[in-house]
């Protein structure tokens, strides 16, 4: 019965060769789409679960009210590991890292930047990299030693044996290489090229040394024995800041390292989201672009019931039972979702090139995975059931006596169903057009919403090695003005478009004393101002001609806001028990999310031998690339040893809209793949309906009916359809984009125009498609269809 069945099911792909064509492109562009996302969604779901005891380990994570809002991140004390280890129940392993860093590895001539790690040895204990040389139980405790991975080793060795080999960290200090380790997974929230000890970072940084409460800076990872411990730890390390430093109001908890990269997102001291919010989105998009490839075989299969109907009649007729038909066409379903399956590995492998790119991730097929089959296998039988279904349990049902009297269709409660699923189609597609150009509007409005400096022009260059020696850096400033690549630079303390140092020690008068108000504290230099491009709103910048200015400090607009403080200029504040004198008011500017309001900040003069930023504006009537070649050549010339790393500010600037910039571009392909599906789905019902009205408007042509007439008497049908699907799509949206935008503090409104546009694009697609069709039927000659009346 089987082999009878699938010649059946194999003839009429075969005699139907149009729609089996559409039907299996429609299932294929559907699954690929599925199947991409799909693995996307895997990829990141897998993140930090490749280490053994995944399900054991916790991060640290402090929170501290501040601003009237309570601020939560993954950075802790130095001495925050050794209290755990020591005083909470259950713990296995605590270890203390630096976030990985960029720092210079030597091998002789060969020079690398690198992101490097300082950890301690329970480091390796808790994330189980594996290891290719070199023995896990005795790293990491020889103050000058390195671990390399794998790819990082040959880089500097090439084929030779690194173990026992030295490399130079920073041009100073000699380290061997006592272990290499297989390269950090992708899919892991710490990257790095290689770990050095603990110990080494504070030989490096002496102030590391000091066991401070208030000095958050590095990340802490706790590993329990068991989970069984985890209430009794959680309710320890409430009050471990408190503890240890009676008027420290952090509140410490310990976070899932399985949870570290989904839900990073902290609201009143608990996680409340992340990236999981936007895997969340692309699952319901994968889901609902196979649905609406599903709901285009069950219009398509249908639409040709007719001509099914008779052969269907007959085999009733001659003894086929209605279980037996159901099961034909289920088996041609699964037959057309193989060969779609087919297609769509094709389509998959010849995309996920570009969607790596887009993404900056390597997404591969796993075939020798057995749970990758299981699951292709699941989708597989699952997208044909769902295809199968209507047309198996609607075309099953006919009454072989009425079929082969002569079967006419009614338009009974199958066609309504089926209009509701392209309604259904169309109301999704809608949204989409909606969210998508939503996520266009608040993406060019936070892009083009000024941030408070001129970003055109202006470089940083990364301050290394002899740079840092006693004048050197005020004579590279002179050099690049005096070149004429530079009209203004200056100097920072840090990458000006990442989060500086966060500190809540200051006091002022007037203060209350139960309020806590987190400070961003940055250092900068002379001609910070007019290099910045940004402005003074009152009282002037530090200058050489106040030797004094050490004791001063200048505030943004939003710190004197957040202070209360009517006329800043000559007010005294504490800045860690410090007393500085307020000399000006610095216009707000954007150095962290764009998305945010700006923080409170305080500038203090940065000396130049310990800025870690030069930060330069590019003479406009010089040739940028002549000016670059000659930044570089005066850097590389007074230090020789280091690459230059500069980078032009608005480059920086732009990683910040990373994961609106992805959403929006993912929302727009599998849009633009879910509009063409629900087309094919529009086809099929315009299919449907010119069969079933092809002897009425034969008579129409008769009676005088022009083609004009025929179309816009079909395209009625289907404009009320979108114009349904429309009304349903528009609150939907509205919701689905209001909580969007919830998140952010610089939000657009939302406009009559994503909604206009929904609807007219919509309007002109359904027009489009069905029209397509139509023509055929209403330019056909009437005698055709009514020569047999």
């Amino acid at each position: 019965m089987f082999k009878l069945n699938l010649k059946i099911a194999l003839r009429n792909l075969w005699k139907n060769k149009g729609f089996s064509l559409i039907n299996i492109g429609g299932l294929a562009i559907g699954l690929a789409s599925c199947m991409i996302l799909l693995l996307y969604i895997a990829y990141e779901w897998s993140y930090d679960k490749q280490f053994a005891n995944n399900d054991k380990t916790y991060v640290i994570y402090q929170s501290v009210v501040a601003n009237g809002k309570t601020l939560s991140w993954p950075w802790t004390p130095n001495v925050m590991a050794k209290e755990v280890q020591e005083k909470i129940p259950g713990v296995k392993y605590a270890s203390r890292s630096t976030y990985p860093k960029p720092q210079l590895i030597t091998v002789g001539d060969n020079k690398l930047g690198s992101k490097a790690v300082f950890a301690d040895d329970k480091f390796i204990k808790v994330f189980d990299y594996k290891f290719i040389k070199g023995n896990p139980a005795q790293v990491l405790k020889n103050l000058n030693s390195i671990i390399l991975t794998k790819s990082f080793a040959e880089k500097l060795f090439g084929n030779e044996d690194p173990i026992n080999k030295t490399v130079k960290l920073e041009n100073e200090d000699v380290l061997k290489v006592e272990a290499i380790i297989e390269d950090v997974p992708a899919n892991s929230s710490i990257i790095f090229d290689c770990i050095m000890p603990w110990a080494l970072f504070e030989k490096r940084e002496t102030w590391v040394k000091e066991n401070n409460w208030g000095n958050n800076m590095c990340l802490t990872v706790v590993q329990l024995k068991d989970n069984n411990f985890f209430p009794a730890a959680k309710a320890m390390m409430t009050d471990i800041y408190k503890r240890n430093q009676k008027d420290n109001l952090a509140v410490a908890s310990l976070h899932p390292l399985t949870k570290w990269h989904l839900y990073a997102d902290f609201e009143n001291g608990k996680s409340v989201g992340g990236k999981i919010d936007q895997l969340k989105i692309f699952l319901l998009l994968a889901f609902c672009i196979l649905l609406i490839a599903c709901v285009n075989f069950m219009n398509l299969s249908t639409a040709r019931s007719e001509r099914r109907a008779k052969e269907d009649g007959i085999r009733k007729a001659i003894g086929s039972t209605r279980k037996s038909l159901i099961s034909q066409f289920f088996l041609e379903s699964l037959l057309i979702t193989f060969i779609s399956t087919v297609l769509a590995f094709i389509l998959v492998e010849v995309s996920l090139p570009y969607f790596n790119n887009l993404l900056n991730i390597k997404l591969l097929i796993d075939y020798r995975n057995i749970n990758f089959w299981i699951g292709l296998f699941a989708l597989m039988t699952f997208t044909g059931l769902i295809a199968g279904s209507y047309p198996a349990l609607y075309l099953s049902s006919f009454e072989p006596v009425k079929v082969l009297k002569g079967f006419k269709i009614k338009t009974d409660s199958s066609v309504s169903v089926r209009k509701v699923l392209v309604v259904g189609q169309f109301v999704f597609a809608a949204c989409l057009i909606i969210c998508t150009a939503v996520i266009y509007q608040q993406l060019t409005y936070v892009k083009n919403k000024p941030i408070g400096y001129d970003q055109s022009n202006l470089i940083q260059i990364k301050v290394e090695g002899k740079m840092r020696d006693e004048g050197k850096l005020e004579l590279l400033k002179t050099q690049l003005i005096k070149s004429g690549a530079a009209t203004n630079v200056t100097f920072f303390s840090s990458d000006v478009t990442e989060g500086g140092n966060n500190t809540t020690d200051v006091q002022w008068e007037g203060k209350n004393p139960n309020e806590n108000i987190s400070f961003n504290h940055r250092g900068i230099g002379y001609d910070f101002i007019e290099t910045m491009g940004t402005s003074l709103t009152s009282g002037r910048e530090f200058s050489p001609k106040f030797p004094t200015d050490t004791s001063n400090v200048m505030l943004n607009e939003a710190a004197i806001k957040m202070m209360g403080l009517k006329n800043p200029i000559g007010k005294v504040i504490t800045f860690w028990g410090f007393k500085l004198n307020i000399v000006g008011t610095v216009k707000d500017f954007v150095v962290e999310s764009a998305y945010q309001k700006v923080a409170p900040m305080i500038f203090h003069l940065r000396t130049n031998d310990n800025a870690n930023v030069i930060l330069a504006r590019l003479n406009p009537n010089q040739n940028i690339s002549s000016s670059l070649t000659k930044i570089d050549e005066l850097v590389k010339e007074m230090e020789p040893n280091y690459p230059v790393k500069r980078v032009f500010v608005n480059e920086s600037f732009e990683v910040k809209f990373q994961d609106e910039k992805l959403l929006g571009t993912l929302s727009n392909w599998f849009g633009g793949f879910a509009i063409f599906i629900s087309c094919l789905g529009l086809l099929g019902l315009a299919l449907f309906m010119a069969e079933q009205r092809k002897k009425e408007i034969s008579i129409r042509k008769v009676l005088g009916a022009s083609t004009a007439n025929i179309l816009t008497l079909l395209n009625k049908d289907f404009i009320k359809l979108v114009a349904i699907a429309n009304v349903i799509a528009f609150p939907l949206a509205y919701v689905i984009i209001n909580k969007w935008l919830s998140a952010f503090e610089y939000r657009i409104s939302i406009s009559a125009l994503p909604f206009i546009a929904a609807a007219s694009i919509s309007v002109i697609i359904a027009v489009l498609t069905v029209s397509i069709q139509s023509v055929k039927v209403a330019k056909a000659n009437p005698v055709d269809a009514l020569k047999y009346e």
